[in-house]
């Protein structure tokens, strides 16, 4: 047993990792697997991808996305409402053209019901796609785009659009509803900036 005089040098566990927040994915980034994926007619990674991009969804709530959640008949809607899980709160957001262009091909391609998940498990003890299996599919898209694993995971898309919104916008109040959050201050704490800074902006941008 070592002393206290002579004690054992230990490494710190994230010594040489990333931890922390995982960084948003670049407008380049996400037109380059937008082209990848639709030119090798990966369909359902496509309108997965879109739909996390626009929703800024949890991942637990982008796999269990039902067709009636953003379908108003066979038409996709351009806005969608869903009741969060973790915070049990509504929140709205866009679907973009391109994304229901992804969204309507996904549908008919799998032939999927209003009922249905958008999103269904291949594994046969689970209703829809699990928030592993999605990380494990997010993985594969940051390797094909020849990023640092290590600096990104599901919640860089929850990040990216929010973000963007953000650095064009300054609105942290509007960016506080898109995501759904309670508090500014979590809000501030997930685009990574300081405090004191984004409060200032705020009620400068405030209406």
């Amino acid at each position: 047993m070592a002393t206290a005089g002579n004690a054992v040098h230990r490494e710190p566990w994230n010594k040489g990792k990333i931890v922390g927040q995982k960084a948003p994915f670049k407008l380049k980034d996400i037109w380059a697997l937008r082209v990848r994926l639709q030119m090798e007619n990966r369909v359902r990674e496509l309108a997965l991808f879109n739909l996390g991009i626009d929703s800024k969804l949890r991942g637990c709530d982008l796999v269990s996305l039902r067709v009636r959640d953003i379908c108003h008949g066979d038409q996709v809607a351009s806005r969608a409402l869903v009741m969060q899980h973790k915070t049990q709160r509504p929140v709205q957001f866009e679907i973009t053209p391109v994304t229901r262009d992804a969204v309507l091909k996904r549908i008919k391609h799998a032939g999927l019901r209003p009922e249905d998940f958008m999103f269904p498990s291949r594994i046969h003890d689970s209703p829809h796609l699990g928030t592993r299996q999605y990380a494990r599919i997010l993985g594969g898209w940051v390797e094909e785009l020849g990023l640092d694993p290590a600096e990104y995971g599901t919640h860089s898309m929850r990040r990216t659009k929010a973000t963007l919104i953000y650095r064009r916008t300054k609105n942290l109040r509007a960016v506080q509803r898109l995501l759904g959050h309670s508090k500014l201050e979590s809000t501030v704490r997930y685009l990574g900036i300081e405090v004191d800074d984004a409060l200032e902006i705020s009620e400068q941008t405030e209406i």
